[in-house]
């Protein structure tokens, strides 16, 4: 069983960021996965049951709560990872398994029942769900990050920008789906991970003016964005 880790979310304009990029630069290492812009590319498929008990649990701002999702990283999506992420309040855990495309396939065929005896258990704890629970592909999240670290303590500091929703599923491993903005493109949303305690000198590092630390679920906020979308159209 993995360790929880602290999870500490802020929403900040774009000079915020700016300020606080400008001195981690100074002091921790730039993710390895980032491309020379410093940025990589996320895009998430996020599954929900039939009573969507995920959005309805983080409405209700639920402390135990956890969700499933299939990720890649910028047009790699010959790398796909199954990941749930289970959350305890303000403390978060990721679990991980690398899907094969055939596996992905049969998910969003909602043919998994031969697969209930694979031998990772998080994989055959997600077939479950779906067969038993009605679990089904809700919304696509995408977002660019920029991502520094500081090994030594496990420390991760992220700006997500560009935010955007979609439903277009059978286009998700394209990358060529339609997006909708799902926040105001001068905002950030700053997270800061870490195992323990943070540093002293962490904290001072992402320390600005009039910024709060706050809860923003990008699930939750795109499966809106979608709605409204759908509304409009």
């Amino acid at each position: 069983m993995g360790k929880y880790r602290s999870e500490w979310k802020y929403s900040i304009s774009i000079s915020h960021a700016s300020k606080i990029r400008e001195r981690l630069e100074a002091v921790l290492e730039r993710d390895v996965h980032a491309k020379e812009n410093g940025k990589y590319e996320i895009h998430s498929m996020y599954f929900d049951d039939f009573q969507n008990t995920c959005a309805r649990e983080n409405v209700a701002g639920d402390g135990i709560r956890y969700k499933y999702r299939i990720r890649y990283y910028d047009n790699d999506s010959e790398n796909l990872f199954l990941e749930k992420k289970s959350k305890n309040n303000s403390y978060c855990y990721k679990q991980s398994y690398k899907l094969t495309l055939e596996q992905y396939n049969k998910i969003l065929d909602d043919d998994v029942g031969d697969m209930l005896w694979e031998e990772n258990k998080l994989f055959r704890e997600f077939c479950l769900a779906i067969l038993t629970k009605g679990f089904r592909p809700k919304v696509i999240v995408n977002y660019e990050r920029e991502a520094f670290v500081e090994p030594i303590s496990n420390v991760r500091i992220t700006f997500d920008s560009n935010i955007s929703a979609s439903d277009d599923f059978d286009r998700f491993v394209t990358g060529e789906y339609y997006r909708v903005p799902i926040i105001d493109k001068h905002l950030n949303i700053l997270e800061v991970k870490f195992d323990d305690v943070l540093s002293a000198h962490i904290r001072k590092l992402i320390q600005v003016e009039k910024v709060n630390q706050r809860s923003f679920s990008k699930y939750y906020m795109s499966r809106i964005s979608i709605q409204d979308f759908s509304e409009c159209i």
